[in-house]
């Protein structure tokens, strides 16, 4: 065959070539054995066969795929939770079963299970396609609930069009959006916190623990009903309302999507569904996560590409989301999962240790969802750096558009953790932040809900650590407290302004949020003390949390207002590492980093561009709890050299005061 653009991009690839073809053919073949001659889109509709739906004579009609089945019966409201022949399904082959209802049978709201007997053995099931999930407050017990409502909810926003050029990600959770010691709803969100969103400049929404999940403290990792929106946070129609209205901002909405493994629980999910262990997931020692204590999916069964294709279909269909946050790539494409690999060789990649049926799954849920949706997002969480995973398929990639470039918060930790102050290297640091495969790209971000999580800290704890609850008010502040709040601000401004896709924030770490995060569980009595957002933390002029607040949205609106910076050559200027200095660009903007926390230089040269230079954003500046050490309406010329009038550059000379950082656009 020819050779591949992968290949050919990558000399070192070479070696290789025979395996990464292999996957490629291999991904066409199990594309044509699942659609014939028709489309991805035409296959993956699942969800409009199986589950609950209406007929057209108003009545009811329930598929279920369970192929060790003997008898399954419906079990509800409306017939007493009682076994009754009018409740059967028949079976209709292939291992799928159908029960035809009159529209008296049931109705919106009804709440119901399966009952699936099997040889030797019954159990109460959810079904699999069940859209719509609901648990009992008292009884803690989850059922399925007939979603029809008389007027549901229309969006006015028929065909979106996201601007992500550059994609900036506000990463949230709907429970923990509130300020309030409870579980936040869609609705709650949509209006108090997505006007937050849209004015901080964010142009996505990423939304973590969509699907419903029965342990509130996974953060939806732990999936139990694939089809059905978590019913904590609110309906249906009200997550419909919420992606229209960011529809209606210009805001994009993506979801965490979890096809990397399932939660164990019979009752609520799809272990033992029909009473075999393997009808979704793997049988034997492959069966469950050694580290998760989940199933994990056999992704070399057809019937589980049918239930996984056609749940990424539903979302962007049924609920207009503009794409996905793959959760667990690494787990899915190894068969280690990643756990006790180095992955410090491309050998790494190819070694047999792959799975290559979940890296088929995976190429074509890409093919699937930008055939739906041409303009989708997706994103890879994946941590072993497998080349072509944010390549094209026709070049031999598997498809995902960017991939989370999940070692510069590491970088960070380590950074803050092991080095002195003095021993930041700004030109080590450039290095780390672009240190990437050039043609695919990523999602850069300093932190996100993992640095957040208890047991680990975010970037202002490590920083400034238990001072933040006494010296955060203005005239209070410390030396622990100023030296944090100056790093916190140039992190997040060399993390985001070095991107060459997109960059992540998770929501309230923009501000500094002082808190980590504990889900309510037995330990903390239940408590949603932790699980929340302090947002009177950022609206109090008198808080320092407000200036870092301020800060980040004016960063944002400078990388978002300029389309397509993330496509900008980065040119490096200067470094020093005696001084802490580093100094690049890209295109008419100059970005300036003094991370010395002694020193502060006054007119600091280096060779730039020739022109006149007016400063545009300034870390140090009092309106984002800086010190105001320069004036910033102070316009600056480039020096003329000689030397270097065949480049056209010259020296640009700045005050660069300790712990600083500023942008300088380019007006003459």
């Amino acid at each position: 065959m020819k050779k591949l653009e992968l290949i050919k991009s990558d000399p070192w690839l070479e070696p290789y070539s025979s395996a990464i073809e292999g996957r490629y053919l291999y991904a066409l073949a199990t594309e044509k054995l699942l659609t014939g001659d028709k489309k991805l889109k035409d296959f993956a509709n699942g969800h409009h066969y199986f589950g609950l739906h209406r007929n057209s004579d108003g009545g009811w009609i329930l598929r279920e795929w369970a192929p060790n089945a003997t008898a399954i019966y419906v079990k509800g409201d409306f017939n007493g939770w009682q076994k009754s022949e009018d409740y059967r399904l028949q079976p209709v082959g292939n291992g799928n079963w159908e029960g035809v209802f009159p529209a008296e049978a049931m109705h919106h709201g009804d709440l119901f299970k399966l009952l699936v007997e099997w040889q030797g053995g019954y159990g109460e099931r959810i079904p699999s396609y069940a859209n719509r999930v609901v648990q009992d407050d008292c009884t803690k017990i989850f059922s399925a609930q007939v979603w029809a409502p008389e007027k549901p909810y229309k969006r006015k926003v028929k065909k979106f069009v996201p601007n992500t050029e550059p994609l900036l990600i506000y990463e949230c959770h709907i429970g923990m959006s509130s300020s309030q010691e409870k579980v936040s709803t869609y609705e709650e969100f949509r209006t108090q916190v997505l006007p937050r969103v849209d004015a901080d400049g964010y142009n996505c929404l990423q939304i973590m623990a969509i699907q419903e999940h029965p342990y509130y403290g996974s953060f939806g990792y732990h999936v139990s009903n694939f089809f059905a929106a978590s019913s904590r946070f609110g309906t249906p129609d009200e997550l419909k309302h919420l992606i229209d209205d960011a529809h209606q901002r210009g805001i994009a909405v993506i979801m965490d999507i979890v096809h990397s493994h399932a939660v164990k629980n019979e009752l609520e999910g799809l272990g033992n569904f029909d009473g075999t262990p393997y009808q979704y997931f793997h049988d034997g020692a492959r069966r469950e996560h050694p580290a998760w204590d989940s199933l994990l999916f056999n992704y070399g069964k057809h019937e589980v590409m049918h239930f996984l294709l056609s749940n990424c279909k539903f979302w962007l269909e049924e609920y207009g989301f503009d794409g996905f946050r793959f959760d667990g790539v690494t787990s899915m494409i190894y068969r280690s999962h990643g756990l006790g690999e180095d992955f410090n060789g491309y050998e790494s990649y190819y070694n047999l240790n792959q799975d290559g049926d979940a890296i088929c799954y995976l190429t074509l849920a890409n093919k699937l969802i930008h055939e739906v949706n041409p303009h989708a997002i997706t994103i890879a969480e994946e941590m072993s750096g497998m080349p072509g995973l944010a390549y094209p398929i026709k070049g031999g990639g598997m498809g995902f558009d960017y991939r989370l470039a999940m070692g510069i918060p590491d970088f960070w930790i380590k950074i803050i953790k092991e080095r002195k102050d003095e021993d930041w290297d700004p030109g080590n640091i450039l290095w780390e932040l672009t240190n990437r495969r050039a043609d695919e790209k990523t999602v850069s971000y300093a932190e996100s809900h993992d640095q957040a999580l208890v047991g680990d800290k975010t970037i202002i704890f490590r920083l400034i650590d238990a001072e933040m609850y006494w010296h955060m008010e203005h005239g209070h502040n410390t030396y622990m407290v100023d030296r944090g709040l100056a790093l916190h601000k140039m992190i997040r401004l060399i993390t985001a302004s070095t991107i060459n896709g997109g960059y992540l924030n998770f929501m309230g770490n923009e501000f500094g949020h002082p808190e980590w995060i504990d889900f309510p569980r037995e330990g903390n009595g239940w408590s949603c003390k932790y699980a929340r957002r302090q947002w009177e933390l950022v609206d109090n002029p008198n808080l320092y949390y407000h200036e870092l607040g301020e800060f980040d949205k004016a960063m944002i609106h400078l990388i978002g207002g300029r389309k397509g910076f993330e496509n900008l050559p980065l040119e490096c200027l200067w470094t020093k590492t005696d001084d802490q200095v580093v100094a690049y660009r890209r295109d008419d903007l100059i970005f300036v980093f003094n991370f010395s926390g002694g020193r502060s230089f006054p007119d600091y040269g280096f060779l730039a561009p020739e022109g006149k230079y007016k400063v545009v954003l300034n870390t140090d500046s009092v309106q984002f709890a800086g010190f105001g050490l320069t004036d910033d309406s102070v316009e600056h010329f480039t020096q003329h050299d000689p030397l270097y009038a065949p480049d056209k550059k010259g020296w640009l000379k700045l005050y660069l005061p300790a712990r600083s950082a500023m942008v300088l656009k380019k007006i003459d």
